[in-house]
């Protein structure tokens, strides 16, 4: 086990952090959270608590009430397994089989120049060390533990319904310590799979790789109202304005997953040899462009070009032109803010993913609305922008977003610990990421629903950290929940 010498000695929450320095040891990046599965069902048979994994892949493990406290509701709290395997340019680490390293910084808490996991690593610490707990007096609990939240939501969506015996939903996935959150945006994928013309590289050019580096990148949710650049975006940008050097596309790829603001870009190109030196100029100039536009959110924003071997074949030039207006039209980032949550983003789209080699261009967006209405519109816009190159485009995944209640028992409940614990009241919000609350609520009727947790800044990014002491006051609340129920 790594060392806890960055916990408190005295701190309440030792055992959750415990679980999750166990959690950070297991590979768990989505689609592939067997073996983290297999540590929990150990737990819980060594336990001797109730377990059962639905045909989905979805695992619930059940506790008993304690004495004297058996009439009390049902709780299911409730996280995701899968983490975003998002890592610095210059790291090696592998995600099917290489631990997290933790780094602590003071009273934060980060990874080796990866995401960290605390999203939703530690969500499901909390719900493991109430399950180990032999002193903390709760009613009947569940934790629920889902899969493949951060890429498809195929977890909650097929959650065998028989899962779920709570009364209470306990959404341990948001990440804000002084918030409690009571509704979340919807969302909506954008495919594009289409095969495109190549052609032989034309006589007399030279070729050029260009590389885009030192974005921040960061949650599409969380973070898509920090007006951070899209490596893709930029990228394509750069390249539609140099096509008056006549350049040819052999390569373009970006982004890794859909929900991750794309941190880095490459591409490479041919140009007619009598072009290069106008070319580097220009290129010079709107890279100096980009520099000044980005510097307040962007400082360590790099962008180079180098010489490297003729590629064989490049895009047909028809396709090329068009596919690079289609890519610089493309709406990405806010669309439209809340009418009714001051501050809070209504819509959004993330151009997440592309990748143009070899014949095959592939593109990936993830657009969320608190409005189903609003999301399912946007992907509409953003699917006609490809449709008119010719391409077919697919959407998929909908899911709803969770609709506030405004009479809710346990928001209520939940608002008196937490201000008995710190002297103040919590804010009570929506959020613009996705959670899982609208498709389990969808499963169980009538469930009373709540999200809360620490303070994470900047996940799915290599930047992402946890707020050490945060933690503490996250755990306090939960555990003050489970005491105060009746």
């Amino acid at each position: 086990m790594k060392s806890l010498s960055f916990v408190p000695e005295n701190a309440s929450s030792l055992p959750v952090w415990q679980h999750f320095l166990a959690i950070s040891e297991i590979p768990r990046p989505s689609g592939h959270e067997q073996q983290l599965k297999e540590h929990i069902i150990g737990f819980a048979e060594s336990k001797g608590l109730e377990w059962k994994e639905d045909q989905t892949g979805n695992i619930v493990v059940r506790k008993p009430a304690t004495a004297g406290r058996e009439g009390c509701p049902v709780v299911t709290m409730q996280g995701h397994l899968d983490m975003v395997p998002q890592k610095g340019d210059d790291s090696d680490h592998d995600f099917l089989t290489d631990p997290i390293t933790l780094v602590p910084h003071g009273d934060w808490l980060k990874a080796d120049n990866t995401t960290l996991g605390a999203d939703n690593g530690i969500g499901v610490a909390a719900a493991l060390a109430v399950l180990d707990s032999d002193t903390i007096e709760h009613g009947p609990v569940e934790a629920l533990f889902t899969i493949e939240e951060e890429t498809t939501l195929a977890g909650a969506e097929g959650i065998d319904p028989a899962m779920i015996q709570g009364d209470i939903l306990l959404n341990l996935d948001t990440e804000e310590n002084d918030k409690l959150y009571v509704g979340c945006a919807g969302g909506m994928n954008v495919e594009v799979d289409h095969q495109y013309r190549t052609e032989p590289v034309p006589a007399g050019y030279q070729a050029v790789k260009l590389a885009l580096s030192g974005l921040k990148g960061g949650h599409s949710g969380c973070d898509v109202h920090l007006q951070r650049g899209n490596s893709i975006k930029l990228m394509a940008r750069v390249l539609k304005s140099l096509q008056k050097f006549d350049i040819r596309l052999n390569l373009f790829n970006g982004g890794s997953v859909d929900n991750a603001i794309p941190r880095s870009a490459g591409a490479l190109i041919v140009l007619p040899e009598a072009q290069y030196e106008a070319f580097t100029a220009a290129f010079d100039a709107i890279v100096a462009e980009l520099t000044l536009e980005l510097n307040a959110v962007e400082p360590d924003f790099r962008f180079k070009l180098e010489e490297t071997e003729m590629p064989v074949t490049v895009m047909a030039l028809a396709e090329q032109q068009l596919w690079l207006k289609a890519l610089h039209a493309c709406h990405n980032g806010v669309f439209r803010y809340s009418d009714h949550f001051d501050g809070v983003v209504e819509t959004s789209n993330n151009l997440g993913v592309l990748r143009i080699e070899n014949g095959q261009l592939l593109i990936n967006c993830f657009a969320r609305s608190l409005v189903d209405s609003a999301v399912k519109d946007l992907v509409e816009n953003v699917a006609g922008v490809f449709e008119m190159t010719g391409a077919e485009v697919k959407r998929s995944g909908f899911f709803p977003g969770w609709k506030p209640e405004p009479k809710s028992a346990i928001l209520d409940l939940m608002a008196e610990q937490y201000e008995k614990l710190n002297g103040d009241k919590p804010g009570v919000e929506v959020i613009h990421a996705a959670l899982e609350c609208g498709l389990l609520g969808a499963a169980r009727p009538g469930m009373d629903m709540i999200s809360f947790g620490p303070t994470i800044e900047f996940p799915h990014s290599p930047d992402e950290k946890i707020h050490i002491p945060s933690v503490e006051s996250f755990w306090k609340l939960l555990v003050a929940t489970l005491q105060a129920l009746k």
